[in-house]
Protein backbone atom coordinates (compact mmCIF):
# COMPACT_ATOMS: atom_id res chain seq x y z
CA UNK A 1 0.00 0.00 0.00
CA UNK A 2 1.86 3.37 -1.16
CA UNK A 3 0.39 5.33 1.65
CA UNK A 4 1.49 2.58 4.26
CA UNK A 5 4.25 4.30 6.10
CA UNK A 6 3.24 7.72 6.86
CA UNK A 7 1.60 8.87 9.88
CA UNK A 8 -1.91 8.30 9.99
CA UNK A 9 -3.44 11.68 9.75
CA UNK A 10 -0.78 11.89 6.89
CA UNK A 11 -2.24 9.38 5.23
CA UNK A 12 -5.78 10.28 5.71
CA UNK A 13 -5.33 13.74 4.33
CA UNK A 14 -3.30 12.61 1.43
CA UNK A 15 -6.15 10.99 0.03
CA UNK A 16 -9.30 13.39 1.48
CA UNK A 17 -8.18 16.55 0.17
CA UNK A 18 -8.76 16.50 -3.37
CA UNK A 19 -12.11 15.41 -2.63
CA UNK A 20 -12.74 17.50 0.45
CA UNK A 21 -11.55 20.44 -1.62
CA UNK A 22 -14.32 19.65 -5.21
CA UNK A 23 -17.06 19.33 -2.14
CA UNK A 24 -15.96 22.30 -0.35
CA UNK A 25 -15.93 24.48 -3.92
CA UNK A 26 -19.15 22.98 -4.76
CA UNK A 27 -20.59 24.28 -1.26
CA UNK A 28 -19.74 27.83 -1.84
CA UNK A 29 -20.93 27.77 -5.12
CA UNK A 30 -23.88 26.82 -3.97
CA UNK A 31 -24.12 29.45 -0.81
CA UNK A 32 -22.77 32.36 -3.24
CA UNK A 33 -25.27 30.81 -5.47
CA UNK A 34 -28.23 30.79 -3.32
CA UNK A 35 -27.12 34.21 -1.51
CA UNK A 36 -27.17 36.28 -4.47
CA UNK A 37 -30.79 34.92 -5.57
CA UNK A 38 -31.21 35.98 -1.83
CA UNK A 39 -30.85 39.34 -3.13
CA UNK A 40 -33.74 39.26 -5.34
CA UNK A 41 -36.50 37.99 -2.76
CA UNK A 42 -37.65 35.61 -0.21
CA UNK A 43 -40.07 33.90 -2.98
CA UNK A 44 -37.00 33.29 -5.67
CA UNK A 45 -34.99 31.55 -2.53
CA UNK A 46 -37.61 29.33 -1.98
CA UNK A 47 -38.40 28.79 -5.93
CA UNK A 48 -34.52 27.69 -6.25
CA UNK A 49 -34.88 25.11 -3.31
CA UNK A 50 -37.92 23.30 -4.52
CA UNK A 51 -37.48 23.66 -8.10
CA UNK A 52 -33.82 22.83 -7.50
CA UNK A 53 -34.61 19.72 -5.37
CA UNK A 54 -36.98 18.02 -7.66
CA UNK A 55 -35.03 18.27 -10.62
CA UNK A 56 -32.11 16.74 -8.84
CA UNK A 57 -33.80 13.39 -8.24
CA UNK A 58 -34.10 11.93 -10.80
CA UNK A 59 -30.39 13.38 -11.78
CA UNK A 60 -29.82 12.22 -8.11
CA UNK A 61 -30.76 8.85 -8.96
CA UNK A 62 -28.77 8.62 -12.20
CA UNK A 63 -25.73 9.59 -10.82
CA UNK A 64 -25.77 7.52 -7.72
CA UNK A 65 -25.83 4.49 -10.53
CA UNK A 66 -22.92 6.24 -12.09
CA UNK A 67 -20.67 6.36 -8.91
CA UNK A 68 -19.66 2.26 -9.77
CA UNK A 69 -18.02 3.10 -13.34
CA UNK A 70 -15.41 3.86 -10.50
CA UNK A 71 -15.37 0.93 -9.26
CA UNK A 72 -15.03 -0.93 -12.48
CA UNK A 73 -12.23 1.25 -13.94
CA UNK A 74 -10.20 0.78 -10.56
CA UNK A 75 -11.04 -3.17 -10.83
CA UNK A 76 -9.52 -3.10 -13.92
CA UNK A 77 -6.28 -1.15 -13.76
CA UNK A 78 -5.99 -3.45 -10.87
CA UNK A 79 -6.06 -6.92 -12.16
CA UNK A 80 -3.25 -5.03 -14.96
CA UNK A 81 -6.28 -4.66 -17.85
CA UNK A 82 -6.31 -0.90 -18.59
CA UNK A 83 -7.29 -1.45 -21.58
CA UNK A 84 -10.63 -2.49 -20.76
CA UNK A 85 -11.25 0.92 -18.76
CA UNK A 86 -12.17 3.63 -21.30
CA UNK A 87 -14.67 0.71 -22.15
CA UNK A 88 -16.82 2.06 -19.13
CA UNK A 89 -16.03 5.37 -19.38
CA UNK A 90 -17.86 5.17 -22.85
CA UNK A 91 -20.94 2.91 -21.86
CA UNK A 92 -21.29 5.45 -18.48
CA UNK A 93 -21.90 8.12 -21.54
CA UNK A 94 -23.97 6.59 -23.29
CA UNK A 95 -26.01 5.88 -20.35
CA UNK A 96 -26.30 9.33 -19.40
CA UNK A 97 -27.60 10.33 -22.98
CA UNK A 98 -29.76 7.61 -22.71
CA UNK A 99 -31.03 8.93 -19.15
CA UNK A 100 -31.21 12.49 -20.20
CA UNK A 101 -33.71 11.49 -23.69
CA UNK A 102 -35.87 8.49 -21.62
CA UNK A 103 -35.97 10.42 -18.26
CA UNK A 104 -35.13 14.05 -17.98
CA UNK A 105 -36.56 15.40 -20.58
CA UNK A 106 -40.06 13.82 -20.23
CA UNK A 107 -39.57 14.55 -16.26
CA UNK A 108 -39.13 18.03 -17.25
CA UNK A 109 -42.09 18.41 -18.86
CA UNK A 110 -44.49 16.89 -16.45
CA UNK A 111 -43.17 19.75 -14.20
CA UNK A 112 -45.81 21.97 -14.84
CA UNK A 113 -48.41 19.39 -13.78
CA UNK A 114 -46.06 18.20 -11.13
CA UNK A 115 -45.89 21.14 -9.03
CA UNK A 116 -49.04 22.41 -8.66
CA UNK A 117 -50.26 19.22 -7.61
CA UNK A 118 -47.37 19.76 -4.49
CA UNK A 119 -48.56 22.86 -3.65
CA UNK A 120 -52.54 21.57 -3.68
CA UNK A 121 -52.59 21.21 -0.21
CA UNK A 122 -51.42 24.83 0.54
CA UNK A 123 -53.38 26.25 -2.14
CA UNK A 124 -57.04 24.36 -0.52
CA UNK A 125 -55.81 26.27 2.89
CA UNK A 126 -55.78 29.82 1.79
CA UNK A 127 -58.73 28.96 -0.69
CA UNK A 128 -60.46 28.29 2.72
CA UNK A 129 -59.44 31.76 4.26
CA UNK A 130 -60.42 33.53 0.80
CA UNK A 131 -63.98 32.62 1.63
CA UNK A 132 -63.91 33.07 5.27
CA UNK A 133 -62.26 36.73 5.24
CA UNK A 134 -63.03 40.17 4.52
CA UNK A 135 -61.50 43.66 4.83
CA UNK A 136 -57.69 43.54 5.47
CA UNK A 137 -57.43 39.73 5.73
CA UNK A 138 -59.05 39.43 2.36
CA UNK A 139 -56.21 41.63 0.67
CA UNK A 140 -53.83 39.41 2.75
CA UNK A 141 -55.31 36.01 1.70
CA UNK A 142 -55.43 37.32 -2.06
CA UNK A 143 -51.67 38.80 -1.77
CA UNK A 144 -50.60 35.19 -0.34
CA UNK A 145 -52.40 33.30 -3.37
CA UNK A 146 -50.43 35.44 -6.11
CA UNK A 147 -47.42 34.97 -4.52
CA UNK A 148 -48.07 30.61 -4.45
CA UNK A 149 -48.80 31.22 -7.90
CA UNK A 150 -45.59 33.11 -8.36
CA UNK A 151 -43.76 30.52 -6.77
CA UNK A 152 -45.15 28.09 -8.95
CA UNK A 153 -44.29 29.46 -11.80
CA UNK A 154 -40.43 30.78 -10.80
CA UNK A 155 -40.22 26.69 -9.52
CA UNK A 156 -41.02 25.17 -12.41
CA UNK A 157 -39.14 27.15 -15.03
CA UNK A 158 -36.17 26.85 -12.57
CA UNK A 159 -36.17 22.93 -12.48
CA UNK A 160 -36.91 22.83 -16.34
CA UNK A 161 -33.98 24.55 -17.18
CA UNK A 162 -31.70 22.13 -15.01
CA UNK A 163 -33.02 19.44 -16.51
CA UNK A 164 -32.42 20.25 -19.42
CA UNK A 165 -28.72 21.22 -19.11
CA UNK A 166 -28.47 18.13 -16.65
CA UNK A 167 -27.10 16.30 -19.87
CA UNK A 168 -23.69 18.30 -19.03
CA UNK A 169 -23.58 17.71 -15.37
CA UNK A 170 -24.21 13.49 -16.32
CA UNK A 171 -20.72 13.90 -18.48
CA UNK A 172 -18.95 15.73 -15.98
CA UNK A 173 -19.63 13.26 -13.38
CA UNK A 174 -19.15 10.05 -15.58
CA UNK A 175 -16.13 11.06 -16.44
CA UNK A 176 -14.82 12.21 -12.67
CA UNK A 177 -15.65 8.69 -11.63
CA UNK A 178 -13.78 7.37 -14.25
CA UNK A 179 -10.55 9.66 -13.38
CA UNK A 180 -11.17 8.40 -9.91
CA UNK A 181 -10.62 5.04 -10.92
CA UNK A 182 -7.45 5.66 -12.81
CA UNK A 183 -6.37 7.32 -9.12
CA UNK A 184 -6.33 10.79 -11.12
CA UNK A 185 -8.88 13.01 -8.57
CA UNK A 186 -7.13 15.93 -9.26
CA UNK A 187 -8.71 16.24 -12.76
CA UNK A 188 -12.51 16.31 -11.11
CA UNK A 189 -10.59 19.20 -8.30
CA UNK A 190 -9.76 21.30 -11.38
CA UNK A 191 -12.72 20.82 -13.56
CA UNK A 192 -15.03 21.47 -10.53
CA UNK A 193 -13.22 24.93 -9.71
CA UNK A 194 -13.18 25.90 -13.31
CA UNK A 195 -17.06 25.54 -13.57
CA UNK A 196 -17.62 26.76 -9.99
CA UNK A 197 -15.65 30.06 -10.70
CA UNK A 198 -17.61 30.17 -14.19
CA UNK A 199 -21.22 29.80 -12.37
CA UNK A 200 -20.52 32.45 -10.32
CA UNK A 201 -19.14 35.46 -12.66
CA UNK A 202 -22.26 34.27 -15.30
CA UNK A 203 -24.82 33.98 -11.95
CA UNK A 204 -23.67 37.54 -11.12
CA UNK A 205 -23.93 38.86 -14.71
CA UNK A 206 -27.23 37.22 -15.44
CA UNK A 207 -29.30 37.74 -12.09
CA UNK A 208 -28.31 41.46 -11.52
CA UNK A 209 -27.97 42.27 -15.09
CA UNK A 210 -27.57 46.18 -15.57
CA UNK A 211 -29.56 46.72 -11.99
CA UNK A 212 -26.47 45.82 -9.95
CA UNK A 213 -26.69 44.54 -6.36
CA UNK A 214 -27.57 47.77 -4.62
CA UNK A 215 -27.45 45.83 -1.17
CA UNK A 216 -23.86 44.92 -1.59
CA UNK A 217 -22.71 48.09 -3.28
CA UNK A 218 -22.04 46.57 -6.40
CA UNK A 219 -22.98 47.99 -9.55
CA UNK A 220 -24.30 46.44 -12.74
CA UNK A 221 -23.64 45.38 -16.13
CA UNK A 222 -24.59 47.65 -18.88
CA UNK A 223 -26.73 45.93 -21.85
CA UNK A 224 -27.47 42.85 -19.34
CA UNK A 225 -31.38 41.90 -18.20
CA UNK A 226 -31.60 40.99 -14.93
CA UNK A 227 -33.01 37.83 -15.32
CA UNK A 228 -33.08 37.14 -11.76
CA UNK A 229 -33.69 33.17 -10.73
CA UNK A 230 -33.69 32.65 -14.53
CA UNK A 231 -30.28 33.93 -14.68
CA UNK A 232 -29.53 31.68 -11.83
CA UNK A 233 -30.65 28.54 -13.66
CA UNK A 234 -28.86 29.45 -16.69
CA UNK A 235 -25.51 30.61 -14.68
CA UNK A 236 -25.54 26.72 -13.45
CA UNK A 237 -25.85 25.40 -17.01
CA UNK A 238 -22.58 27.71 -17.88
CA UNK A 239 -21.08 26.41 -15.20
CA UNK A 240 -21.66 23.38 -15.91
CA UNK A 241 -20.26 23.44 -19.86
CA UNK A 242 -16.93 24.44 -18.03
CA UNK A 243 -17.02 21.35 -15.74
CA UNK A 244 -17.86 18.63 -18.45
CA UNK A 245 -14.86 20.40 -21.08
CA UNK A 246 -11.81 19.70 -18.85
CA UNK A 247 -12.54 15.79 -18.51
CA UNK A 248 -13.63 15.50 -21.32
CA UNK A 249 -10.68 17.19 -23.36
CA UNK A 250 -8.39 14.53 -21.33
CA UNK A 251 -10.60 11.72 -22.42
CA UNK A 252 -10.30 12.00 -25.61
CA UNK A 253 -7.12 13.59 -25.74
CA UNK A 254 -3.68 12.04 -27.41
CA UNK A 255 -2.28 11.20 -24.10
CA UNK A 256 -5.08 9.59 -23.14
CA UNK A 257 -5.32 7.68 -26.38
CA UNK A 258 -1.92 6.41 -26.48
CA UNK A 259 -2.08 4.84 -22.86
CA UNK A 260 -5.33 3.41 -23.24
CA UNK A 261 -6.38 3.45 -26.75
CA UNK A 262 -10.00 5.75 -25.39
CA UNK A 263 -10.60 6.98 -29.02
CA UNK A 264 -11.22 3.87 -29.89
CA UNK A 265 -13.67 2.15 -28.01
CA UNK A 266 -16.52 5.04 -28.42
CA UNK A 267 -19.41 2.14 -29.79
CA UNK A 268 -21.88 1.31 -27.46
CA UNK A 269 -20.80 -2.17 -25.59
CA UNK A 270 -23.58 -4.29 -24.36
CA UNK A 271 -21.41 -5.77 -21.82
CA UNK A 272 -19.90 -2.67 -19.81
CA UNK A 273 -23.48 -0.66 -19.82
CA UNK A 274 -24.73 -4.02 -18.31
CA UNK A 275 -22.17 -4.27 -15.58
CA UNK A 276 -22.96 -0.11 -15.00
CA UNK A 277 -26.86 -0.85 -14.46
CA UNK A 278 -26.54 -4.18 -12.72
CA UNK A 279 -24.21 -2.66 -10.00
CA UNK A 280 -25.08 0.88 -10.30
CA UNK A 281 -28.63 0.90 -9.96
CA UNK A 282 -29.13 -0.68 -6.36
CA UNK A 283 -26.60 2.80 -5.61
CA UNK A 284 -29.01 4.84 -7.67
CA UNK A 285 -32.00 3.87 -6.05
CA UNK A 286 -30.71 4.46 -2.79
CA UNK A 287 -29.51 8.22 -3.55
CA UNK A 288 -32.42 8.94 -5.72
CA UNK A 289 -34.83 7.38 -2.58
CA UNK A 290 -33.27 10.31 -0.05
CA UNK A 291 -33.70 12.86 -2.79
CA UNK A 292 -36.87 12.35 -2.91
CA UNK A 293 -37.79 11.91 0.52
CA UNK A 294 -36.32 15.36 1.08
CA UNK A 295 -38.13 16.84 -1.72
CA UNK A 296 -41.17 15.81 -0.41
CA UNK A 297 -40.22 17.00 3.09
CA UNK A 298 -39.11 20.46 1.69
CA UNK A 299 -42.17 21.21 -0.48
CA UNK A 300 -45.13 19.45 1.07
CA UNK A 301 -44.31 19.57 4.93
CA UNK A 302 -42.68 22.52 5.42
CA UNK A 303 -43.96 24.32 2.71
CA UNK A 304 -47.76 23.91 3.92
CA UNK A 305 -46.81 26.72 6.01
CA UNK A 306 -46.62 28.90 3.41
CA UNK A 307 -43.18 30.76 1.82
CA UNK A 308 -41.30 32.02 4.16
CA UNK A 309 -40.94 28.59 6.19
CA UNK A 310 -39.90 27.36 3.02
CA UNK A 311 -37.27 30.04 2.15
CA UNK A 312 -35.98 29.96 6.44
CA UNK A 313 -35.77 26.68 5.72
CA UNK A 314 -33.57 26.59 2.67
CA UNK A 315 -31.21 29.14 3.86
CA UNK A 316 -30.82 26.43 6.80
CA UNK A 317 -29.84 23.74 4.72
CA UNK A 318 -27.39 25.97 2.75
CA UNK A 319 -25.72 26.43 6.01
CA UNK A 320 -25.93 22.98 6.52
CA UNK A 321 -23.91 22.45 3.35
CA UNK A 322 -21.04 23.81 4.66
CA UNK A 323 -20.79 21.24 7.25
CA UNK A 324 -21.90 18.25 5.90
CA UNK A 325 -19.77 18.33 1.85
CA UNK A 326 -16.27 18.33 3.47
CA UNK A 327 -17.08 15.73 5.85
CA UNK A 328 -18.87 13.72 3.01
CA UNK A 329 -15.10 14.22 1.21
CA UNK A 330 -13.32 12.77 4.23
CA UNK A 331 -15.97 10.08 4.38
CA UNK A 332 -14.64 9.12 0.67
CA UNK A 333 -11.07 9.05 2.01
CA UNK A 334 -12.05 6.41 4.92
CA UNK A 335 -13.52 4.17 2.77
CA UNK A 336 -10.78 4.47 0.43
CA UNK A 337 -8.38 3.80 3.59
CA UNK A 338 -10.85 1.04 5.19
CA UNK A 339 -10.88 -0.75 2.26
CA UNK A 340 -7.10 -0.61 1.46
CA UNK A 341 -6.28 -2.49 5.48
CA UNK A 342 -9.34 -4.61 5.16
CA UNK A 343 -8.26 -5.79 2.01
CA UNK A 344 -4.44 -6.53 3.61
CA UNK A 345 -5.96 -8.30 5.94
CA UNK A 346 -5.63 -5.45 8.59
CA UNK A 347 -8.98 -4.97 9.83
CA UNK A 348 -7.75 -3.78 13.11
CA UNK A 349 -5.93 -0.78 11.47
CA UNK A 350 -8.49 -0.52 9.46
CA UNK A 351 -10.86 0.35 12.19
CA UNK A 352 -8.10 3.06 13.59
CA UNK A 353 -8.07 4.74 10.26
CA UNK A 354 -12.02 4.82 10.39
CA UNK A 355 -12.02 6.19 14.04
CA UNK A 356 -9.34 8.78 13.29
CA UNK A 357 -12.12 10.28 10.45
CA UNK A 358 -15.05 10.03 12.67
CA UNK A 359 -12.54 12.20 15.53
CA UNK A 360 -11.47 14.65 12.53
CA UNK A 361 -15.55 15.21 11.32
CA UNK A 362 -16.76 14.83 14.75
CA UNK A 363 -14.17 18.05 15.95
CA UNK A 364 -15.59 19.78 12.07
CA UNK A 365 -18.88 19.75 12.64
CA UNK A 366 -19.58 19.81 15.77
CA UNK A 367 -17.29 23.75 15.48
CA UNK A 368 -19.66 24.23 13.02
CA UNK A 369 -22.44 23.39 15.31
CA UNK A 370 -21.60 25.93 17.76
CA UNK A 371 -21.48 28.53 15.30
CA UNK A 372 -24.68 27.60 14.27
CA UNK A 373 -26.14 27.96 17.52
CA UNK A 374 -24.25 31.14 18.75
CA UNK A 375 -25.02 33.28 15.39
CA UNK A 376 -28.13 31.62 14.45
CA UNK A 377 -29.86 35.20 13.84
CA UNK A 378 -26.64 36.34 12.54
CA UNK A 379 -26.48 33.63 9.67
CA UNK A 380 -30.02 33.90 8.61
CA UNK A 381 -30.39 37.73 8.20
CA UNK A 382 -27.56 37.53 5.24
CA UNK A 383 -29.57 35.84 3.12
CA UNK A 384 -32.90 38.25 4.01
CA UNK A 385 -31.52 41.45 2.68
CA UNK A 386 -33.70 41.40 -0.73
CA UNK A 387 -34.46 43.82 -2.51
CA UNK A 388 -38.15 44.24 -2.00
CA UNK A 389 -38.29 42.75 1.52
CA UNK A 390 -40.45 44.66 3.93
CA UNK A 391 -38.63 44.72 7.50
CA UNK A 392 -41.51 42.71 9.24
CA UNK A 393 -41.62 39.94 6.62
CA UNK A 394 -37.69 39.31 7.35
CA UNK A 395 -38.02 39.66 10.87
CA UNK A 396 -39.98 36.64 10.34
CA UNK A 397 -38.09 34.95 8.08
CA UNK A 398 -34.97 35.62 10.21
CA UNK A 399 -36.86 34.30 13.48
CA UNK A 400 -37.84 31.11 11.85
CA UNK A 401 -34.31 30.60 9.88
CA UNK A 402 -33.22 30.88 13.70
CA UNK A 403 -35.47 28.13 15.27
CA UNK A 404 -34.04 25.49 12.22
CA UNK A 405 -30.44 26.65 13.15
CA UNK A 406 -30.70 24.99 16.48
CA UNK A 407 -32.35 21.70 15.02
CA UNK A 408 -28.73 22.32 12.42
CA UNK A 409 -26.37 22.45 15.69
CA UNK A 410 -27.80 19.91 17.63
CA UNK A 411 -27.28 17.24 15.08
CA UNK A 412 -23.75 18.44 13.69
CA UNK A 413 -21.97 16.08 15.74
CA UNK A 414 -24.60 12.88 15.29
CA UNK A 415 -24.25 13.86 11.42
CA UNK A 416 -20.61 13.26 11.43
CA UNK A 417 -21.14 9.85 13.04
CA UNK A 418 -23.72 8.68 10.24
CA UNK A 419 -20.95 10.45 7.30
CA UNK A 420 -17.72 8.84 8.40
CA UNK A 421 -18.92 5.26 9.43
CA UNK A 422 -21.01 5.14 6.48
CA UNK A 423 -18.02 5.89 4.49
CA UNK A 424 -16.22 3.38 6.48
CA UNK A 425 -18.89 0.06 6.59
CA UNK A 426 -18.45 0.98 2.15
CA UNK A 427 -15.25 0.73 2.90
CA UNK A 428 -14.97 -2.86 4.28
CA UNK A 429 -18.21 -4.30 1.41
CA UNK A 430 -20.90 -3.57 4.17
CA UNK A 431 -23.19 -1.82 1.85
CA UNK A 432 -26.61 -3.50 1.66
CA UNK A 433 -27.36 -3.47 5.14
CA UNK A 434 -26.71 0.45 5.83
CA UNK A 435 -28.40 0.93 2.39
CA UNK A 436 -31.51 -0.30 3.66
CA UNK A 437 -31.30 0.79 7.19
CA UNK A 438 -31.12 4.30 5.23
CA UNK A 439 -33.82 3.95 3.31
CA UNK A 440 -36.18 2.54 6.10
CA UNK A 441 -35.51 6.09 7.99
CA UNK A 442 -35.80 8.02 5.54
CA UNK A 443 -39.31 6.81 5.22
CA UNK A 444 -39.95 6.03 8.50
CA UNK A 445 -38.94 9.49 10.40
CA UNK A 446 -38.54 12.30 7.55
CA UNK A 447 -41.60 11.54 5.92
CA UNK A 448 -43.78 9.61 8.19
CA UNK A 449 -42.50 11.46 11.11
CA UNK A 450 -42.51 14.75 9.41
CA UNK A 451 -46.41 14.52 8.74
CA UNK A 452 -47.34 13.05 12.11
CA UNK A 453 -45.70 16.44 13.66
CA UNK A 454 -47.61 18.47 11.25
CA UNK A 455 -50.70 16.87 11.99
CA UNK A 456 -50.46 16.48 15.96
CA UNK A 457 -48.57 19.46 16.43
CA UNK A 458 -49.18 22.11 14.05
CA UNK A 459 -48.42 24.90 16.75
CA UNK A 460 -45.07 24.13 15.92
CA UNK A 461 -45.53 24.78 12.17
CA UNK A 462 -42.50 24.29 10.28
CA UNK A 463 -39.98 23.47 13.01
CA UNK A 464 -42.39 19.91 13.58
CA UNK A 465 -40.79 18.39 10.72
CA UNK A 466 -37.62 19.88 11.50
CA UNK A 467 -37.44 17.88 14.30
CA UNK A 468 -38.11 14.83 12.82
CA UNK A 469 -35.46 15.18 10.17
CA UNK A 470 -33.60 15.38 13.09
CA UNK A 471 -34.39 13.07 15.07
CA UNK A 472 -33.53 10.90 12.11
CA UNK A 473 -30.12 12.35 11.34
CA UNK A 474 -29.46 11.23 15.54
CA UNK A 475 -30.55 7.46 15.09
CA UNK A 476 -28.84 7.50 11.94
CA UNK A 477 -25.56 8.21 13.21
CA UNK A 478 -25.92 6.16 16.50
CA UNK A 479 -26.88 3.07 14.15
CA UNK A 480 -24.02 3.11 11.67
CA UNK A 481 -21.74 4.10 14.63
CA UNK A 482 -23.21 1.18 16.16
CA UNK A 483 -22.95 -1.23 12.99
CA UNK A 484 -19.18 -0.23 12.31
CA UNK A 485 -18.30 -1.20 16.40
CA UNK A 486 -20.09 -4.23 16.59
CA UNK A 487 -17.20 -5.93 13.87
CA UNK A 488 -19.23 -8.01 11.49
CA UNK A 489 -17.49 -6.12 8.88
CA UNK A 490 -14.41 -8.01 9.47
CA UNK A 491 -15.10 -10.94 7.86
CA UNK A 492 -16.14 -9.41 4.46
CA UNK A 493 -13.63 -10.19 2.41
CA UNK A 494 -14.00 -7.99 -1.12
CA UNK A 495 -11.31 -9.09 -2.84
CA UNK A 496 -12.80 -12.39 -5.29
CA UNK A 497 -11.23 -14.07 -7.71
CA UNK A 498 -12.92 -12.70 -10.57
CA UNK A 499 -12.64 -8.68 -11.34
CA UNK A 500 -16.46 -8.58 -11.71
CA UNK A 501 -17.06 -10.42 -8.48
CA UNK A 502 -14.89 -8.20 -6.82
CA UNK A 503 -17.02 -5.33 -8.74
CA UNK A 504 -20.37 -6.31 -7.48
CA UNK A 505 -19.71 -5.80 -3.80
CA UNK A 506 -17.00 -2.97 -3.96
CA UNK A 507 -18.44 0.58 -2.41
CA UNK A 508 -20.39 2.14 -4.25
CA UNK A 509 -19.66 5.72 -3.41
CA UNK A 510 -17.43 7.32 -5.22
CA UNK A 511 -13.56 7.26 -4.11
CA UNK A 512 -10.47 9.30 -4.41
CA UNK A 513 -7.37 6.68 -4.77
CA UNK A 514 -4.20 7.93 -4.11
CA UNK A 515 -3.28 10.41 -6.83
CA UNK A 516 0.20 9.89 -9.01
CA UNK A 517 1.78 13.20 -8.60
CA UNK A 518 1.29 15.90 -11.01
CA UNK A 519 0.18 13.36 -13.12
CA UNK A 520 -3.64 15.27 -13.76
CA UNK A 521 -1.82 18.93 -14.36
CA UNK A 522 0.50 17.14 -16.33
CA UNK A 523 -2.05 16.26 -18.77
CA UNK A 524 -3.96 19.00 -18.47
CA UNK A 525 -1.00 21.33 -19.41
CA UNK A 526 -0.10 18.60 -22.89
CA UNK A 527 -4.19 19.13 -23.69
CA UNK A 528 -4.45 23.20 -22.98
CA UNK A 529 -1.32 23.25 -25.16
CA UNK A 530 -2.58 21.26 -27.84
CA UNK A 531 -5.74 23.43 -28.55
CA UNK A 532 -3.92 26.61 -27.84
Amino acid sequence: MQSRHKHPVVELWTIAWPTVLTMTSYTVMQFVDKLMVGQVGPVEVAAQGNGGIWAFTPIAFTLGLLTVVNTFVSQSMGAKRGLDAPRYGWASLWLSAGMWVVLMLPYALLLQYLFPLIHSAQRDQIQLGLENASGAHLVAAQAEMAQLDTLIGLETQYAQILLAGSILLLISRSLHHYFFGLQRPKVATVSAICGNVTNVAVNYALIFGHLGAPGWGLPGIPGLPALGLTGAALGTIAGTLVESVIPVILFLGPSMNRELRSRRQWRPQKGPILDLLRIGVPAGIQVGNEMACWSIFMTRLVGVFGTYHQTAGWISITYIHLSFMPALGLSVAVTTLVGNYQGADRPDVAAARARLGVLVGLIYMTLFGIIFYLFRYELVSIFVGGLHLDPAEARQIVEIGATLMICAAIFQAFDAFGIIYTGALRGAGDTLWPSAVTILYNWAFILVGGWLMTRYYPQLESVGPWVAATVYIIILGVTMAYRFESGRWRTIRILEPTRQDAARIAPLSPTAPVSEPGAAVADIAEEVGRVE
